[in-house]
């Protein structure tokens, strides 16, 4: 039976919450937040479980508010919430040369934002593999790691190719974060079988596809851009357009709803619960809308939920007449290069 439970391990010394909480949200590109309120509402995630937060150095001011946040806790005396908390910020450079001391500088400045003299995790993106310097740059961070500016390495957005390579360069990146969800698969298709024999995990993103997995978008006609105001509905309508269109993914949803319906539980909360299913999957992130929304009651209902073969036939009977986006697209990743 899929685990229940709400905290795994990515590394033996790094526990964390399998529904980690994702910072995109406070970057820009999702309309307007109060940054007070925002910082604010960090804790209640805390309180709920909810202990790891997912944010990069390009999302607006997120590493700003984790610095805010920690100074916040710690001036009221609350320092043992931030004892199980967990930050994964990225680092996502230009290509090119990537001297050690470039490198460093990266990573200092998100040591002083966020206020943390070790980072958790720092996951690494790079645009263009033909240029060969990400190498350079993760060695350089591996050191810096060996040294204890990171605890721990990892990827973002990495194909499975790329990633055997830098393990053959003996650089520890322990997980790379990917997209996964009930439309976009690709992971179980080929990184999957390289994780589980490598010992590495994935984070899933883009799992309720920026909002378009839920009710809210069941028997709707296909919004137009003007109704997609969010970055995020603006992705995943170009990525459920290449994976089928939105006819088939009408029929996808009432196939989520007739699983959510059999469980008492939202469609978002089966599309979440399908990817932490899978295999490899550590955790899965969850948009966090900071002053703007909070689901932390709705997201945990997924640990109280266990799809069965009947969910999942009901869900595959839609994936099967989709297209393979292994071969439209590429590994992944390959979406962004």
């Amino acid at each position: 039976m899929p685990s229940q439970e709400k905290v795994t391990e990515l590394a033996p010394d790094l526990p964390i919450s399998r529904l980690l909480n994702g910072m995109w949200q406070v970057s820009g590109a999702h309309g307007s937040i109060s940054p007070h309120v925002a910082i604010e509402e960090m804790e209640g995630y805390i309180d709920a479980g909810l202990t790891t937060w997912d944010l990069a150095d390009h999302y607006g001011p997120a590493e700003d508010f984790v610095g805010a946040f920690r100074k916040k806790m710690e001036a009221e005396g609350k320092q043992e919430k931030l004892e199980n908390a967990k930050f994964f910020t990225k680092w996502v450079p230009r290509p090119g040369k990537m001297p050690r001391k470039l490198v460093e500088q990266a990573v200092d400045v998100s040591r002083r934002r966020m206020g943390m003299h070790t980072l958790d995790l720092l996951q690494f993106h790079w645009w263009d593999y033909a240029d060969q310097n990400y190498l350079e740059a993760l060695q350089n961070l591996d050191a810096l790691r060996q040294e204890g500016k990171l605890q721990h390495l990892a990827l973002t957005n990495f194909d499975t190719d790329h990633w055997s390579t830098i393990l053959q360069h003996d650089i520890e990146a322990i997980s790379n974060q990917v997209q996964y969800s009930v439309v976009d698969t690709r992971p179980s298709q080929k990184m999957q079988a390289f994780c589980e024999a490598h010992g590495v995990q994935l984070l899933g993103y883009g799992t309720l596809c920026g909002g378009l997995l839920s009710q809210k978008f069941l028997g709707v006609k296909e919004p137009n851009s003007s109704q997609l105001n969010t970055a995020s509905l603006r992705k995943y309508k170009n990525m459920i357009d290449a994976w089928g269109g939105w006819t088939l993914f009408q029929e996808l949803l009432a196939a989520l709803k007739q699983v959510a319906d059999r469980h008492e539980i939202s469609i978002s909360n089966v599309a979440v619960r399908y990817v932490l299913d899978q295999p490899a999957v550590a955790g899965v992130i969850v948009g966090a809308r900071l002053s703007v929304a909070q689901h932390i009651e709705e997201n945990l209902k997924v640990f109280d939920t266990t799809l069965d073969e009947e969910d999942y036939a009901a869900i595959g009977a839609v994936q099967e007449r989709s297209r393979d986006l292994l071969k439209v697209i590429g590994d992944c990743g390959d979406e962004y290069r």
